[in-house]
């Protein structure tokens, strides 16, 4: 093959460093002296290139943690840049406010509401795929009370340490005015007095778990959101979070991944990943293919797998089954037309699953979700629903004219836990599975991912996988 695009030589590591590898692993699975780990991790950080599948942002923040970690980090993705799939159009919250799971006991009776809608927020396309109704399955188990209870108290404490992780990369990176950041909080919107009715029970939960949250009245929610006027005769109450914030996660992780590269990461963009090679435990590399088509290896001392809905895909030859299924998700992105008219707080409509967030001069909404595999064919039905939103919650706030629709696959547990921790190959790590708080939980997710890279515990109740 002529003009490979492999830099360095297929067999990089050497028995020496291959053999460092599989203590490595075993090192990280069973506990060691304190002394003898302690020195062990602080070697092996040194000299363990840790290569990163997927640059969304999530493969970009966990890159940012392990460089902070010591580690040789590289990132592969198959986009010209960074953040360009999933991260590139969502709804933009961190919301912290939100760590209710979809699989929760009003969920089924929900869906069976929905069938039939286009403008459903929830929309199901069976189909003869085992993945779809093995994950479908999984998720009804997960609305079982006691399930749910258990996931919404991980999400909420790995969201707010997340969001204090979000706080310390900004500021360390220095790319706090690099994304149409807000931190004016979230505003949940209630239009049905049933629906308020239970905002108080709520609130009460959202506080026992740490997150700062109040019922307000109509009257209220116009006072924080006076673009919200329009709405005063529908509008029954809300929700308000005032430590949330919001800004573009594209953005983001794009400002991250130029920081990193800076710093010494390499970014092989524009390279897809095939599969992965291994021998017995040990993964010896990743087969990838160019954009002109031309094929190569890459090779480094460890592999964490953050291709979102497309992680199962890459591990399923390695007898690895990751519950991840992709779950499509609209947004539009429309100029401001008319600023008094667009609200500068980010707001959640609780009756149709739908987010809105000013960026700049900007404003992004989004919402549905649509189980129908790896389909990204933009449905016009759906698309029109959200503007449809847009004119009658916010009329005047955008020129739909110049609306840009965007669809995109989220990478959907049945619990909506992301998947963080060991594989079953011994350099085989996951950081993966975020569903639709990529954005909220990105940071958190990969300090905990690179702490346990290097041998330690998470500083949070979360429970991260392990083989």
């Amino acid at each position: 093959m002529s003009d490979p695009i492999i830099p360095f030589p297929r067999r990089l590591r050497t028995t020496r460093c291959t053999l460092a590898v599989i203590i490595y692993g075993l090192a990280v699975r069973c506990p060691a002296p304190d002394t003898y780990r302690a020195v062990f991790l602080e070697h092996i950080s040194q000299v363990m290139h840790v290569m990163v599948l997927g640059a969304g942002i999530t493969g970009v923040t966990t890159a940012w943690y392990l460089k902070q970690a010591g580690f040789e980090v590289s990132v592969i993705d198959r986009q010209p840049q960074a953040g360009q799939e999933t991260s590139f159009a969502n709804g933009g919250q961190i919301s912290v406010s939100h760590p209710e799971p979809w699989a929760n006991p009003a969920a089924p009776f929900l869906a069976l509401r929905w069938l039939g809608r286009d403008d459903a927020p929830l929309r199901f396309s069976p189909q003869a795929s085992l993945d779809q109704w093995r994950w479908a399955l999984s998720f009804l188990h997960e609305c079982l009370p006691w399930r749910t209870q258990r996931n919404t108290e991980a999400i909420a404490a790995l969201a707010i340490h997340s969001q204090r992780e979000l706080h310390r990369v900004r500021a360390a990176a220095g790319i706090g005015n690099d994304y149409d950041a807000r931190e004016q909080g979230i505003l949940h919107l209630f239009f049905s007095v049933r629906d308020f009715a239970h905002a108080p029970a709520r609130a009460e939960h959202l506080m026992r778990l740490g997150i700062d949250v109040r019922v307000c009245s109509a009257a209220e929610c116009l006072a924080i959101e006076p673009a919200l006027a329009a709405l005063a005769p529908t509008l029954a109450g809300g929700l308000h979070a005032p430590g949330d914030e919001n800004g573009d996660a594209m953005r983001f992780t794009s400002a991250l991944a130029k920081v990193l590269a800076r710093d010494g990461v390499q970014f092989h963009y524009q390279t897809t990943i095939e599969r992965l090679t291994h021998t017995g435990g040990l993964i010896d590399g990743v087969e990838v293919r160019d954009s002109e088509g031309r094929a190569g290896t890459l090779t480094a001392n460890a592999y964490v797998v953050c291709m979102g809905s497309f992680s199962p895909l890459i591990v399923h030859s390695l007898g690895e089954r990751l519950p991840i299924y992709p779950v499509k998700g609209y947004s539009i992105t429309a100029p401001v037309a008319d600023p008094a008219r667009a609200p500068q707080v980010s707001l959640t409509d609780e009756s149709r699953r739908i987010v809105c967030s000013r960026l700049g001069d900007r404003l992004r909404i989004a919402g549905t979700a649509e189980l129908n595999g790896f389909d990204l064919t933009i449905d016009p039905a759906r698309g029109r629903a959200i503007l449809d939103w847009a004119r009658t919650r916010l009329p005047g706030a955008i020129d739909p004219a110049q609306a840009k629709l965007w669809t995109g696959l989220r990478p959907a547990t049945p619990s909506n836990l992301p998947i963080i921790g060991k594989g079953r190959g011994v350099n085989l790590w996951y950081n993966t599975g975020h569903g639709t708080l990529g954005w909220t939980l990105a940071c958190g997710s990969a300090e905990i991912l690179a702490g346990l890279m290097h041998g330690r515990a998470p500083t949070v109740p979360f429970p991260v996988r392990r083989p």
